[in-house]
């Protein structure tokens, strides 16, 4: 399974950003596919997640701002990103966990990640 990141780039304070993800190859089952983010001298923390059922988690600093969305037919996520503050600051890597076949076990693949700089 490999995973293309576009999307992210500078915004000022309050603007917006839409980050986009692709899946492709053996995909047999989806489990859930979304984004982490990692500031400098920071762990890397989840930010949003949508779930094979279509539902949605968000951590809570970015609740209300950012909006997730799944294409199941293309295996595509979109993260829109608005209200965007400097602590979002960050590079963000999509993942997806999934089956590659009947057999093998779910895992997490990532993609590349995406740099998002918020200032002014």
């Amino acid at each position: 399974v490999q995973l293309q990141a576009s999307g992210g780039g500078a915004v000022q304070p309050g603007g917006s950003l839409r980050l986009s993800c692709a899946a492709s190859g053996s995909i047999f089952k989806f489990v859930s596919m979304g984004y982490f983010r990692q500031a400098p001298g920071k762990q890397r923390e989840m930010v949003a997640s949508v779930f094979s059922g279509g539902e949605t988690t968000y951590r809570a600093s970015v609740q209300g701002r950012f909006t997730i969305s799944r294409d199941g037919a293309k295996n595509t996520v979109t993260l829109e990103s608005n209200s965007l503050k400097p602590e979002d600051t960050a590079v963000y890597y999509c993942y997806i966990d999934a089956n590659e076949s009947e057999r093998s076990a779910s895992r997490r693949y990532w993609g590349q990640g995406t740099l998002v700089t918020v200032s002014s």
